[in-house]
């Protein structure tokens, strides 16, 4: 969308609300882990997301306020499906099999991969503009990451380790198709995913024998799966409006580090070497993305499309009486050449020498 004031609002307090979100979910799963099978819980904290969201969407619904966001319509559907099935299905499925089959140092260190691939495919594959400072801030995230999951052994690459770079791919792959649904709801998308990949996760954990836990167990993952995975989504979704891809994945690439921070302070674990040094080079990198300021002429090419918005630079259509804001219907946009700092957002996906 259009940039406000601070080019960084909204997109990077939403990035990072959802890193945290989604950061702070890794403790109260490692609590839920002893209590139930890892792929049924993965299950529940799908479903978890996808039921909470379920009731905001009908809420919403009910008071008007849904109106504010454009439907998923038919031409969504082919990406929806495919969102579903690398995020949802595909993911955890290889996910589950490789931990499986290697060891636990190996699936952390690999579990990395997914902020690479994301930021790869949207660099290499959707042409998202990126610079040296973006490319240094996002292999200082990254490296941070790599640090912090480092637990002092050797680190194999066996068949466990492939599923697994798999799994890494199919999410980096699902973040990148998920930007071609970010002007539709991020609440119904979020809503039907999480009841697709619970459902068919949950399934296939009672199918290989998973016996499901105490009552209180599947509340405690239903509500860490609305807030870690549904409200995350939600918050990811809209930050892929504003910034795109490849930056949006850069700031969620800082999840690990906030899990491990809460970990610190919730189970009161010694401050290490190894976390400070991870801390020292995320926030190197998160420096080098937050002092980015993208700034030259551009030209908006003949466009039309729909999503929630306000009438601003970028938004100038006449409407048949008054309208409330933010609002959300098919708009047109003229040709534009104008300068300011942006991101490659719903209005600013030009090419770049």
């Amino acid at each position: 969308m259009s940039q406000p004031a601070s080019h960084l609002w909204p997109g990077v307090p939403l990035a990072l609300g959802s890193a945290i979100l989604f950061g702070a979910s890794a403790p109260v799963s490692k609590l839920l882990v002893g209590a139930m099978d890892p792929w049924l819980l993965a299950g529940v904290l799908y479903l978890g997301a996808g039921l909470g969201l379920g009731l905001v969407h009908f809420a919403r619904a009910a008071s008007g306020l849904g109106r504010r966001e454009a439907p998923l319509r038919r031409a969504d559907l082919p990406w929806l499906v495919a969102v579903i099935v690398f995020g949802g299905v595909l993911g955890p499925l290889l996910l589950v099999f490789g931990l499986s089959l290697t060891s636990a140092a190996s699936g952390s260190l690999l579990l990395n991969l997914e902020g690479l691939m994301t930021m790869g495919i949207a660099w290499l594959v959707f042409r998202e503009n990126v610079d040296r400072r973006l490319l240094l801030g996002a292999a200082a995230i990254l490296a941070g990451a790599v640090v912090l999951s480092w637990q002092g052994r050797d680190a194999s690459f066996d068949i466990g380790g492939l599923l697994i770079a798999g799994a890494c791919l199919a999410w980096g792959i699902d973040n990148n198709l998920t930007r071609k649904l970010s002007s539709a709801d991020p609440i119904q998308i979020a809503t039907i995913k999480g009841l697709a990949a619970g459902a068919t996760n949950l399934a296939l954990a009672l199918l290989l024998g998973a016996q499901l836990p105490a009552a209180r167990i599947l509340v405690a993952g239903g509500l860490a799966g609305f807030l870690g995975i549904g409200v995350s989504l939600v918050m990811f979704m809209l930050a892929l409006r504003h910034l795109g891809t490849a930056r949006t994945g850069a700031y969620f690439s800082l999840a690990p580090f906030i899990g491990a921070l809460i970990s610190l302070m919730v189970f009161q674990e010694a401050l290490t070497v190894q976390f400070a040094v991870a801390g020292v080079l995320m926030a190197v990198g998160l420096w080098l993305h937050l002092a980015e300021r993208h700034e030259h002429e551009h030209i908006h090419e003949l466009l039309e499309h729909e999503h929630a918005h306000v009438h601003d630079a970028h938004h100038q259509h006449a409407h048949d009486g008054p309208a409330t804001e933010p609002h959300s219907h098919r708009h047109r946009h003229g040709e534009l050449r104008h300068a300011h700092p942006h991101y490659p957002d719903l209005h600013h996906r030009h090419r770049h020498r």
